[in-house]
């Protein structure tokens, strides 16, 4: 594999980021807990995509990070390994809260990154 390919733009995890976040949410939608719990399939689609948006947050920058402070980042990234490690099981309320409090304001931060490095 080639350098090029590996030092992939932080830019591009944020674009990233973004589009998880929006499949979280559409997964989601009209959705209360006990619906999203018992359908497997967006349960588990909608938790693979909370661990990309962890697994993306691992590759930016820690200066970027500092740059923006109101970001969860090492929440994000905790949240990444609790899931795919699973470590003392998945709390559902857990999860439900991070979808309902935590992604849209996230997804709104994130597009503001997008847009200022964009030069908008």
């Amino acid at each position: 594999m080639s350098e090029a390919r590996t030092m992939r733009e932080w830019r591009f995890y944020i674009v990233d980021m973004i589009g998880f976040a929006e499949k979280i949410l559409s997964y989601t939608e009209g959705l209360d807990q006990d619906s999203f719990t018992a359908h497997d399939l967006t349960y588990d689609a909608t938790l693979r995509n909370l661990e990309l948006i962890g697994e993306a947050a691992t590759r930016i920058p820690e200066e970027v990070r500092q740059q923006y402070p109101d970001i969860p980042w090492r929440m994000i990234v905790a949240t990444r390994n609790r899931l795919i490690h699973a470590y003392l099981g998945i709390d559902d309320d857990t999860v439900w809260s991070i979808i309902q409090d935590n992604i849209p304001e996230l997804l709104e931060q994130l597009r503001v990154i997008k847009a200022q490095q964009a030069g908008e």
